[in-house]
């Protein structure tokens, strides 16, 4: 039996147009053809990781049929058990299955390159012209919309992992430590694993409440390209896994270490090279938790933006293509643009958005080619499956801190903080309270959650009302 009998007696028939791709280009699917369907993945992703894994699903699922149902949900499931975006990791998890280390970082460089492009333009004209009144009327509009919609984020996760008990008692316990205490998301984060790993083992009823969706009965026609020494081929070895994360932490560190020993520890750059790396490894639940963390750092700490202005920054990344966690682009922008020492403040904010965006993806790509080839034992781990499910019931909690903080300092202007030993109460000076922020905030709320108008007509919507209030009325 020759090889081409023996590889189809394994992997099943190969449709035609396959055939004649693997014949003339030696791979059933180019690496041009792939490098154009993720620019293009890339200029859809809108919406947040719902509407990207979405738009990733229907055009290599459904419409080039590259991937099957069953693999790409296998993939969904390992990428939500990582720090990070999970869209841009399941491109590049994709992208590695498709064409190896090439793909993986074609998919996930083109997946952020975008949204980077955008958001880098409009930090520079937020820096330049934010004091202009019509740009300050979109931005108040803006901030009302990013309100709502991190409110839905409570609901859509809190109805993912929130099904008993045990799940409301985490999120509740998370939302008290973090609103009432100030406790670090960090430590949130690390708490609710140790409680699910140890909850799972004690009862796993209660914890294993993460189920992937079931797969489609139909496979992809050229799903065979991973069967037919794709994914197999790279079968897991400690000594690749050495060598991957060698290359990837040296990618990641050194330029953290060459800043920190060139400029020290109180340099702009090193705290920005510094803070979003740890962000970069505690950032589970996705762009909301991040910008509960960074609430607590970059907003209480470091001093680099003010609560509004990181509303301003998830108004930006949400009605820009890519990964929400692109925020991080614009707070690095500003902290190093109000801190530019010698160097001319748009230099300094430049740098620190490439600074911060790296530091941020680029252990992704760690995460994705050092665990791939390990995928398939971990898809059926249940101590991590029930470890993600406690993060994930702590993350709503922690999501439902940063609306009701963003709440706050929407509506209010002035917003006092009081410690009583260890526990500290928000307390909005009602004399600032701003009707027009009540009012269009309230509007927001019934157009995503009663109405269900999608993410940007109503960011649409609310910038319009902004613009004509700043303009015409205030």
């Amino acid at each position: 039996m020759d090889t081409h009998q023996r590889t189809s007696d394994r992997i099943g028939p190969v449709p035609c147009a396959a055939e004649r791709a693997r014949r003339r280009y030696g791979h059933p699917i180019p690496f041009s053809d792939a490098v154009r369907v993720w620019v293009r993945i890339a200029c859809l992703s809108f919406g947040g990781p719902a509407g990207q894994i979405a738009v990733m699903h229907r055009i290599l699922v459904e419409e080039k049929r590259w991937i099957g149902e069953r693999r790409f949900l296998h993939a969904l499931n390992y990428c939500m058990l990582l720090p990070g975006p999970e869209a841009q990791q399941l491109a590049t998890y994709i992208g590695w299955l498709l064409h190896r280390t090439a793909g993986g970082l074609a998919a996930g460089t083109l997946f952020v390159l975008p949204g980077f492009v955008s958001i880098l333009i409009l930090s520079l004209l937020y820096a330049g012209y934010r004091d202009v009144p019509a740009v300050d009327g979109i931005f108040f509009g803006v901030k009302a919309a990013v309100l709502a919609v991190v409110a839905e984020a409570v609901l859509r996760i809190g109805r993912r992992v929130l099904r008993n008990a045990t799940m409301y008692v985490i999120a509740a316990a998370a939302f008290i430590a973090i609103f009432f205490f100030d406790l670090a998301f960090p430590l949130i984060v690390l708490g609710a694993a140790l409680i699910g790993f140890l909850g799972g083992r004690l009862d796993p009823d209660r914890f294993l409440v993460l189920q992937g969706h079931k797969p489609e009965a139909h496979a992809a026609t050229l799903d065979a390209l991973l069967d037919d020494g794709g994914a197999q081929a790279a079968a897991p070895g400690w000594r690749r896994a050495a060598r991957t994360a060698a290359i990837w932490l040296a990618l990641w560190l050194i330029p953290v270490i060459a800043l920190l020993a060139a400029l020290g520890s109180e340099h702009v750059f090193s705290q920005i090279a510094v803070f979003f790396s740890k962000l970069a490894v505690v950032t589970f639940g996705g762009a909301y938790a991040v910008l509960a963390y960074m609430a607590q750092e970059a907003v209480q700490t470091h001093g680099w933006v003010s609560p509004g202005e990181m509303l301003d920054g998830l108004g930006l990344a949400e009605t820009t293509p890519g990964p929400l966690i692109m925020v991080v682009q614009f707070v690095g922008f500003l902290g190093a643009f109000r801190d530019a020492g010698a160097l001319n403040p748009y230099v300094a904010g430049v740098l620190a958005s490439v600074l911060a965006t790296w530091v941020t993806f680029v252990p992704c790509f760690l995460w994705i080619f050092l665990g791939a080839p390990f995928v398939e034992r971990l898809r059926d781990n249940r101590a991590l499956s029930t470890a993600l499910a406690g993060i994930t019931a702590a993350v709503v909690g922690v999501i439902l801190n940063l609306a009701l903080w963003f709440g706050l300092h929407v509506v209010f202007g002035r917003v006092a903080q009081h410690h009583v030993g260890p526990l500290r109460l928000l307390a909005p000076d009602f004399a600032t309270l701003d009707p027009a922020a009540l009012v269009l905030s309230a509007g927001a709320l019934v157009a995503v959650l009663r109405l269900h108008i999608g993410m940007v007509p109503t960011l649409a919507a609310c910038a319009a009302c902004g613009l004509a209030w700043r303009l015409l009325v205030a």
